[in-house]
């Protein structure tokens, strides 16, 4: 034997999992947390550095934050291409939840998460640097109950699109 440990083939989940809402529970979860809260979205289907240095700058506008997700089917309807995502929603929220930014990671099925960020309510909305307050569904309703838009500039020229389409000419 060579003193490597084997992890038993039923082990406890990840203490991760903990952060993965299901849509059932999502908004009393979200509730829970505490305030300033901070919610995005987005699809984060290749976490690349990008990600996590505008996740990172998101987190540290509040005391939570919150991540939605946009589901599989979601995904197809955004027209990122006939293979998108790449990785399923488990598989991208489980690996969002894994980063210590990030307090929830919750998702949603709509063509916007719209419906999930009124409900929710959050003290700040964050988008990356491409959107504005006029472009994000949600600011508008935030804005208008005295919470905040803020747009992160880009500290990375990073793109999930850009590196599939990169990996694909070899």
């Amino acid at each position: 034997m060579t003193g490597l440990a084997r992890a038993p083939a039923a082990s406890a989940p990840a203490a991760s999992a903990t952060k993965v809402a299901t849509r059932a529970d999502a908004l009393t979860r979200i509730a829970a947390l505490p305030r300033p809260l901070v919610m995005t979205n987005g699809v984060f289907d290749l976490l690349h550095r990008g990600h996590v240095a505008y996740l990172e700058e998101a987190r540290a506008l509040g005391a939570a934050l919150v991540v939605a997700v946009n589901s599989d089917a979601s995904v197809k309807r955004l027209d990122k291409g006939a293979d998108r995502p790449l990785n399923m929603e488990d598989d991208r929220m489980a690996v969002l939840a894994a980063l210590a930014a990030v307090d929830l990671v919750v998702p949603f099925d709509g063509d916007t998460p719209r419906d999930l960020i009124v409900a929710a309510m959050p003290d700040v909305l964050v988008k990356g640097g491409d959107y504005s307050a006029e472009t994000t569904a949600g600011a508008a309703e935030v804005l208008a109950h005295g919470g905040r838009f803020v747009a992160i500039p880009f500290a990375f020229d990073r793109s999930t699109t850009a590196l599939v389409t990169r990996i694909r000419r070899g």
